[in-house]
């Protein structure tokens, strides 16, 4: 999906800052445009930034969300420990309570997580 609406307001972070990107090798994010903004068709709320971790890809596929795997077709290298992700707060917080969520980065996490996750938690998860 890429974003062509002028119309989205400047996206803030979970500090009350601008938005910051959060990685565009690969590129990530709901717009595909490196930053985890999300809309009202975004239903997973691809909002927190990760660098991800082993653990958390492992964790991912065995939740039927391989994220490892190359997919060619949607131009997709599949990632690697250190790739930093747009997450779907709700899988975030799933990892979180099974002791496998990934460090969040708080400058690149929009500020619509905290609807689903604490401050005090991305806080405490920060990289």
């Amino acid at each position: 999906m890429s974003d062509s609406s002028p119309s989205l307001p400047p996206s803030l972070n979970v500090l009350g800052e601008p938005l910051e990107v959060c990685g565009c090798q690969p590129m990530t994010g709901w717009f595909r445009d490196g930053h985890c903004r999300t809309n009202a068709a975004d239903l997973g709320r691809h909002s927190v930034c990760c660098v991800v971790t082993e653990a958390f890809l492992r964790y991912s596929a065995a939740q039927g969300n391989d994220l490892s795997t190359p997919v060619p077709a949607y131009d997709f290298p599949g990632l690697q420990p250190g790739d930093h992700w747009c997450v779907c707060a709700p899988r975030w917080l799933e990892a979180y309570e099974d002791g496998m969520a990934p460090p969040v980065r708080l400058e690149a996490t929009e500020d619509s997580t905290l609807e689903v996750i604490s401050l005090e938690l991305l806080r405490a998860n920060a990289a």
